[in-house]
């Protein structure tokens, strides 16, 4: 919030594999006390009915990101609270005439997680096919901050030229890779990494994972570090 005026991220979700990341970081701005407009693109619904089995419905959108949310990268249900919404507003992807899709809309800026090479090549030519592109559009156009965290592997060299364009643009391109340092045990912690990081370039704070503070093998245990 800026002077009592709602400020929020977008947070865009897009049809590739890893809507635990998308999870992640809508969890992780809300616990910051962040605003939140939601995008959810059709091609994501059938990544998230495939990956949860959760079915996202316009309709029913509040009800459905609840049980989402909810959801541990496990698959587990109600793994989380359940989340407060009162500062979420939903907005279809087919609502091109929404009120992120144009400049004049006050927002922070733009969070697509996870962004598939579909939706980057979009993006870089300027699409604007559906309203996640567009918003992406219009946050390059008003040099809002942007972070795209792609999910593909391998990358072919298309891609990478729409990623470099990306980053001439001035988004941040953010690939969807955990690491180990963090001291990982469980497919949750990897998770919540990448989506630690996508947060930290947006420059939201958290504590969604443990930083690297200069010390080799900080993130064991000293049984583990002593090899016993």
């Amino acid at each position: 919030m800026t002077d009592g005026k709602r400020t929020p991220w977008v947070v865009g979700v897009s049809g590739a594999s890893g809507t635990p990341y998308a999870a992640a970081v809508i969890r992780g701005l809300l616990a910051a006390g962040e605003s939140v407009d939601l995008v959810v693109s059709r091609a994501s619904r059938l990544t998230l009915l495939d990956e949860t089995g959760i079915a996202f419905r316009d309709a029913h959108w509040r009800d459905d990101l609840t049980t989402w949310l909810e959801h541990g990268a496990d698959g587990k249900p109600a793994t989380f609270a359940r989340p407060e919404l009162d500062d979420v507003r939903y907005w279809g992807a087919g609502d091109l005439a929404a009120g992120p899709s144009s400049g004049s809309y006050p927002v922070k800026g733009m969070l697509i997680v996870p962004a598939s090479t579909a939706c980057v090549a979009g993006v870089a030519l300027g699409l604007s096919k559906d309203l996640l592109q567009r918003v992406a559009s219009v946050t390059l156009k008003e040099r809002r901050r942007l972070v795209v965290a792609v999910r593909e592997t391998p990358l072919n060299g298309q891609t990478l030229k729409h990623l470099v364009t990306l980053d001439e643009a001035g988004a941040v391109v953010l690939p969807a890779s955990p690491a180990f340092y963090s001291g990982a045990t469980h497919i949750q912690d990897l998770v919540d990494f990448v989506a630690g990081r996508v947060l930290d370039a947006a420059g939201v704070p958290h504590r969604l994972y443990r930083r690297w503070e200069g010390e080799l093998g900080g993130s064991r245990t000293p049984r583990e570090a002593s090899g016993a």
